[in-house]
């Protein structure tokens, strides 16, 4: 295992700092401090050829003129909160509006767009990068002081684990993500409707057409999101059903796991080889299908279109906060939330 520190740019007379942990198998992940962004994962595909498979920016300019969150960290709360408010214990909590006057990933100013601070703490079999921020009282309108801890881990076994920790000296609310966007074609060369996702899950949630759940929790069941058995992202682009239209022909949707860390999320390329297990502690997953990617910029060189990446976003319940069925995103004063999910590549 080995790491390797370089300048990747300056911002706000601070220096951001990019790190590349490197296992005995040539697998390369890369992060910046900055929204602590997963810039590139280099893995093999069945041939042995090591190619990246996640989409990401060389420039910081880049990430903060074109990013729709490509691969940061997204907090406090991830997804939308409607009209931007919530109530805790008889007190209106007003939040930032950054989306059709909702509240989407964190606000104007979320995880993703500050600098963390870092330390790295290198093993024989496994490297990681522990990333601390305060959040303070009121940014973004949420409340408490929320010290957050995020680490990144990767061994010998092609696993990427990703570690959240928080704790406030007030209640508040935390569902924290990762927002990586894969393509396991590597290097960006195909398109995302040909991979496959196997998901344990048998129910979804219904979305309205600002893609805010409704509180109604669907049955997979004979529609184009019952990925238990195994489903290609190109069936949700011509489906009829009004939950794949409204999501731009596709997917945007929170699935409910039937199951926790036991290969629950599995996606797989067939021409590379690349698979992809993913195992957590969180209740559910967002399948985004990069429906609403925009072609007005260029990834290393390739232009962007829709379904060019899917996000597979490990976490709370979207606008839980308004809808008391859903699991809790409330975190009481000095309770630590923890939450945990490990990438794991094959080919």
């Amino acid at each position: 295992m080995k790491i390797v520190k370089e300048q990747f740019a300056e911002f706000d007379g601070k220096v951001v700092t990019s790190y590349t942990m490197i296992n005995k198998n040539g697998m390369e992940v890369t992060t910046i401090d900055y929204g602590c962004i997963i810039t590139k994962i280099l893995v093999p595909d069945r041939e042995g050829i090591v190619e990246n498979v996640v989409l990401g920016f060389d420039t910081l300019s880049e990430y903060q003129k074109y990013s729709p969150y490509f691969g940061a960290i997204i907090g406090r709360h991830a997804g939308r909160i409607a009209n931007a408010e919530f109530e805790l214990d008889g007190v209106n909590y007003h939040l930032a509006k950054n989306n059709n006057g909702n509240h989407l990933h964190g606000g104007l100013e979320g995880f993703d767009k500050v600098i963390w601070d870092t330390e790295v703490v290198e093993e024989e079999e496994a490297t990681s990068l522990v990333f601390h921020y305060l959040s303070k009282d009121g940014e973004e309108g949420y409340p408490g002081n929320l010290k957050m801890k995020v680490t990144y881990t990767l061994n010998n076994q092609n696993e990427l684990q990703l570690s959240y920790e928080g704790v406030s000296d007030k209640k508040t609310v935390v569902n924290v993500t990762n927002h990586a966007y894969f393509n396991l074609s590597g290097n960006l060369k195909r398109d995302t409707l040909n991979h496959t996702l196997t998901l344990k899950s048998d129910q979804f949630l219904e979305l309205d057409e600002e893609l805010i759940p409704t509180g109604k929790i669907l049955s997979v069941e004979n529609t184009a999101f019952d990925f238990r058995a195994g489903r290609r992202l190109i069936d949700g682009t011509v489906s009829n059903d009004p939950q794949n239209v409204l999501a731009g022909k596709g997917y945007d949707h929170p699935f409910l796991l039937n199951d926790n860390n036991n290969k629950e999320i599995h996606l797989f390329d067939e021409e590379s080889g690349r698979g992809l297990i993913i195992e957590t502690n969180q209740p559910a997953v967002v399948l985004y299908a990069g429906t609403q990617l925009e072609d007005n910029f260029s990834i290393r060189g390739v232009k962007s279109k829709k379904y060019l990446g899917l996000c597979l976003e490990t976490q709370g319940l979207p606008d839980s906060l308004n809808h008391p069925q859903f699991p809790s995103a409330i975190l009481e004063k000095d309770e630590v939330y923890h939450s945990i999910t490990t990438f794991k590549f094959t080919n």
